[in-house]
């Protein structure tokens, strides 16, 4: 899966490939969790957050996400079907640092 397309509030865009084995598992279960990390030289922060996963294939939504350097791996471009979108909805979040934690209601 490749890096955040993009951040709508708290949706979260992915790309990946309609034929991995996280597609098959999100179609039967859509529970998932997104980690994202800064390592800093004195300070390590955190955030899982905790949502749904829904798996778009409709064209509209692989056009808004994709972009030109895609066809590198989807030789088809924007309409391989080995093409899709992971929409992720955060509900709950949970903050890491200095040895705390905080959950937050999204």
């Amino acid at each position: 899966m490749l890096a955040p397309r993009k951040i709508d509030g708290n949706e979260i865009y992915f790309t990946t490939n309609t034929s991995s084995n996280k597609i098959k598992q999100y179609l039967v279960n859509k529970k998932a969790c997104v980690y994202f990390y800064k390592r800093g030289k004195f300070k390590y922060q955190g955030v899982s957050v905790i949502g749904e996963m829904q798996v778009c294939t409709d064209q509209p939504t692989k056009d808004e996400i994709w972009r030109l350097g895609d066809k590198m791996f989807y030789k088809q471009g924007v309409t391989d079907p080995d093409y899709c979108v992971l929409k992720f909805r955060g509900m709950t979040a949970e903050y890491y640092c200095d040895f705390k934690t905080r959950t937050i209601e999204l």
